[in-house]
């Protein structure tokens, strides 16, 4: 059993200035989508795994080797996170067994060397419904310069009986960050951010 995949679509992004100044280097934001016939569509099916376990490491291979060909490298890609659009024959219960399994993320999680978990979105809609991957640093959760969405759109895709299924990625944070981490807010709030018990 291997998914049915119609095409692979890039979407790539360099912002050289933003907030009317130039960027200190390229804002750059990438992601590499996958379209699927879903196996579940125009039926209620009460066990997803079979397909899950069979698509799982395929499509996570295929995605996660483009994004590290995209980068350059894992080491490059400094935010990252995944999203799944489903057809509207699917439940968005389809759209999550796609992206929320092991067998998919730690494909792309172990490429880049990453702790943190992947941020994530998991959405139904007709062909070119926004694409929106919240993207954060691969190490730490609490970096708000890397707090990001990416988004694009895919004209003829998801059709009603396809999934997109989507990895995304960034090699720098916004420029000009200055908003400051959630640490300082802890500290602000008397917390001891070097003493985990306390938050």
């Amino acid at each position: 059993m291997q998914p049915e995949i119609r095409k692979i679509v890039t979407f790539d992004e360099e912002v050289l200035i933003e907030g009317y100044r130039k960027a200190e280097r390229p804002w750059r934001m990438f992601a590499v989508a996958a379209v699927v016939t879903n196996p579940w569509a125009g039926r209620f099916v009460e066990d997803l795994r079979p397909e899950i376990l069979a698509y799982g490491p395929i499509l996570g291979q295929e995605l996660t080797d483009r994004m590290i060909a995209l980068a350059g490298s894992g080491e490059a890609i400094e935010a990252y996170g995944k999203a799944a659009v489903v057809g509207l024959d699917g439940e968005v219960e389809h759209a999550s067994g796609l992206i929320h399994t092991l067998h998919f993320g730690n494909i792309f999680r172990q490429a880049v060397d990453a702790k943190s978990y992947l941020s994530f979105t998991n959405t139904r809609g007709p062909a070119n419904t926004p694409i929106m991957v919240p993207l954060m640093d691969k190490n730490d959760a609490g970096r708000r310069s890397h707090y990001l969405t990416l988004q694009f759109a895919i004209p003829d895709a998801p059709r009603a009986d396809e999934i997109v299924v989507v990895l995304g990625g960034a090699t720098s944070g916004r420029p000009h960050h200055r908003i400051g981490d959630r640490y300082q807010d802890l500290k602000d709030l008397g917390h001891d951010v070097d003493n985990p018990a306390s938050v």
